[in-house]
């Protein structure tokens, strides 16, 4: 295992989507992160107890993979790089480790964990299908390693919008600004959770549902890279991606990667946030506005 402060491993040799094939060839070789988390708390660590995958740690999203929530934050605000290390610590993901997160299937949980990790330029992917697509054994009970120590490693600030970037991206003529929550939320037809509803002007329309079929696995390649291009995003020198807190958005981008090797940036406070300053305009209706 390599010391505190070596280089990590690049994620360039690790699709950002397995699936259970592959994981199953290089099951002694990685880390499994259970990521289940839902907002009426129907699934979280009660769920990950009574069933998993074979040796799989939990991870919590909102004590390990995001800070405090705040108005202008937003509900799931990066954790800062300290923290982040810190909470990976004391899950006992070392440094050195490649992961493969999961959730119950769609696997839009699951993302804001490999997003992170490879971010920071830990190898890390998302388990296509989830637990729900899973055909092999499940294990009950927790399953816990030996805290190690990390050190930070700072989110580069490329990966990265604040609400000023986005907004001036998302009149910018080269670049494209992606809203991944669902279109009704989108047009502002229905807001369950943030303070308005609607979307940032000048943002398209891309839900992270829509990348996925029925069965809750990733649609052809094919396809997925016809749906980006239709949205510009292709041709796009910027990509800024947003959902309801910074969550689900790391799907888009990691299926951005996944149909055309790029990074896109993720803006972390998202419609919570947004939604959240009076002084930030809002679009209603299917057209970015």
């Amino acid at each position: 295992m390599q010391a505190v402060g070596d280089e990590v491993p690049t994620p360039v040799d690790l699709p950002p989507f397995v699936d259970e094939v592959w994981l199953q060839e290089r099951a002694d070789e990685l880390l499994l992160a259970d990521v289940r988390w839902s907002l009426d708390g129907s699934e979280s660590f009660d769920t990950y107890l009574e069933g998993h995958l074979p040796g799989a740690i939990y991870v919590d999203l909102d004590s390990v993979l995001a800070d405090a929530p705040s108005p202008s934050c937003g509900r799931h605000p990066l954790p800062s790089p300290e923290a982040f290390a810190r909470g990976l610590g004391v899950a006992g993901i070392a440094e050195d480790e490649v992961v493969v997160a999961y959730d119950e299937g769609p696997g839009v949980i699951a993302a804001r964990l490999a997003w992170m990790l490879r971010t920071i330029g830990q190898p890390a992917a998302v388990l296509d299908g989830g637990l729900g697509a899973w055909t092999g054994e499940i294990e009950d009970g927790e399953v816990s390693r030996p805290p190690v120590r990390r050190a930070p490693r700072p989110w580069p600030s490329e990966r990265l919008a604040d609400a000023e970037l986005t907004a001036r991206l998302s009149r910018s003529p080269d670049a494209v600004v992606l809203d991944a929550r669902d279109p009704e939320r989108y047009r502002g037809d229905v807001e369950p959770i943030d303070p308005r509803a609607g979307h940032i002007p000048g943002a398209i329309s891309l839900p992270f549902a829509h990348n996925l079929d029925a069965d809750g696995r990733l649609r052809p390649t094919d396809e997925l890279r016809v749906r980006f291009a239709e949205t510009g995003v292709l041709d796009a020198v910027e990509v800024v991606a947003y959902c309801g807190s910074g969550v689900t958005a790391c799907h888009d981008l990691l299926v951005l990667e996944h149909v055309d090797g790029r990074s896109g940036r993720l803006y972390s406070g998202s419609w919570s946030a947004w939604s959240s300053d009076p002084e930030r305009a809002v679009a209603t209706g299917p057209d970015p506005g």
